[in-house]
């Protein structure tokens, strides 16, 4: 997998991915990051991207010509490309929510390439006629899509193979079954007259399933009704 970042602060990004999980994916060739000033698609030695918008009003909007050229350098089809399934897509507070389903669809391309919008948003022609996608990640408002894009690479190369140490981690993540996680515990079994349960300590694997699974229903009841009522609304 393959991604590539469109931003006019490239800077944002760097140290980013530097450790951890991500650093040592793309030190081993299983994902790949480029990050691509938008400022170099400019019309102008001044590298100027945006402009009042039309109508009035405050702010500025990214202009859509430095955009289309940028996506267009960066998807030009180069003999040998691997890349056949690609989507672009725009981060934006207006765009559909991210969500765990949507990660697992979009591990299935080989790049995406993000656009982070900024100031007062992008040219209405972008979201028209060159993003495939726009996605937000929740219900408010940031400087930028830089952070949205930070998310979304991180969310989706969890999901992709040899990039967690242990795959069986993905699969028991909040959200895999419509359930936030059930409770973790590890050493000491005793922390000053707090103990961690005696199921965990059977070595009774049926039993710590059972256990896990009920807690994950309780956990999301409490904590996320919301969620809780959509899994009972699925259940047959």
């Amino acid at each position: 997998m393959r991604f590539d970042v469109i931003t006019i602060f490239p800077k944002m990004f760097r140290g980013a991915f530097s450790d951890g999980v991500i650093a040592r994916a793309i030190a081993n060739g299983h994902i790949q990051f480029r990050l691509h000033n938008l400022r170099q698609y400019a019309d102008d030695k001044r590298g100027t991207v945006d402009d009042t918008p039309y109508g009035g009003g405050g702010g500025m909007i990214l202009k859509p010509e430095p955009l289309f050229r940028a996506v267009r350098a960066i998807t030009e089809k180069s003999p040998g490309s691997d890349y056949e399934r690609e989507r672009i897509i725009l981060l934006s507070p207006s765009g559909k929510l991210f969500h765990q389903q949507m990660i697992e669809e979009l591990a299935n391309y080989d790049r995406l390439v993000l656009i982070c919008g900024r100031y007062e948003g992008v040219d209405e022609r972008v979201r028209e006629f060159l993003a495939d996608e726009e996605l937000s990640i929740g219900d408010y408002v940031l400087s930028g899509g830089e952070l949205a894009a930070l998310v979304v690479i991180d969310a989706i190369s969890r999901a992709l193979p040899n990039v967690l140490g242990n795959e069986e981690s993905f699969h028991q993540d909040s959200f895999q079954n419509g359930l936030l996680d059930f409770p973790q515990y590890t050493k000491p079994a005793d922390f000053s007259g707090k103990k961690v349960p005696e199921v965990l300590q059977s070595g009774h694997h049926q039993k710590i399933e059972e256990w896990r699974h009920q807690k994950a229903q309780e956990k999301t009841a409490r904590m996320r009704p919301d969620l809780w009522m959509k899994k009972k609304s699925t259940v047959v």
